[in-house]
């Protein structure tokens, strides 16, 4: 499968999210009521507002933030692919969007077709981005003005969509995937549950980045797979 994809002309994309307050008694009202609105539609037998915004503000643009987007570029060396990976991560939401915003623009120069992976990013990273622009008034570049385009018109190569077969009510983890297609994986340090503690109680970014970037090569491998090609050696992964 996937033989009319071009490895080098995708971007690979993750990006790790925490609610946008330390807990929830510092979430200024209206947003506070907001919350408590939208847990009461979600999870209406849930009353501990405080417990609900630390486990679940984080995968809400509307109450959470970006705190690392990395990415990764295909290429071909000795008839082998290499992945070349980068983290954006930062405090700062509005300035780590900003600069992986550019590197988007710059991608687009080069490869006008070029097409965004990863996996759920259809349904969660690629709007996750576009929404906490927005809110942060950073511009969107071109490749990602996605508004009016048909779901199959989308520049979205989406590893769960992938694997999904055209079945819409199935959801695999990228973790369950790399395990049955046996994929070597790293031992995590930490996992997406563990993210909001990390950053708030730890200040510890570089860990977080750590864990992006390991779901970034796990999908190139995953594409690899796909494609019935070799799999990458560890050194294969250069880290920018």
């Amino acid at each position: 499968m996937l033989q009319n994809v071009a490895l080098d002309q995708l971007l690979l994309l993750d990006i790790e999210t925490t609610p946008a307050y330390k807990d929830f008694s510092q979430v200024p009202e209206p947003l506070q009521s907001l919350w408590m609105d939208k847990m009461t539609k979600t999870l209406p037998d849930s009353t501990d507002w405080a417990e609900t915004y630390a486990d679940r503000a984080g995968i809400f643009a509307e109450f959470g933030k970006i705190v690392c987007i990395s990415v990764g570029f295909f290429h071909a060396e000795n008839g082998r692919y290499q992945l070349r990976v980068k983290s954006f991560f930062s405090d700062d939401e509005a300035a780590l969007l900003h600069d992986f915003l550019q590197l988007v623009q710059k991608f687009h120069i080069r490869f006008p077709r070029f097409q965004f992976a990863g996996h759920n990013i259809k349904e969660f990273d690629i709007p996750y981005i576009c929404r906490r622009s927005v809110v942060l008034q950073c511009a969107l570049p071109q490749a990602l003005q996605l508004h009016g385009f048909k779901p199959w018109e989308l520049p979205m190569l989406d590893t769960m969509q992938l694997w999904r077969f055209g079945d819409f009510k199935n959801y695999t983890s990228l973790r369950l995937l790399t395990a049955i297609l046996d994929i070597p994986t790293p031992k995590d340090d930490i996992d997406g549950s563990m993210v909001a503690k990390v950053y708030w109680e730890e200040r510890n970014l570089q860990r977080i980045a750590d864990y992006c970037q390991k779901d970034v090569v796990a999908v190139a491998q995953l594409l690899l797979r796909f494609k019935c090609l070799p799999l990458m050696a560890p050194e294969d992964v250069v880290l920018a």
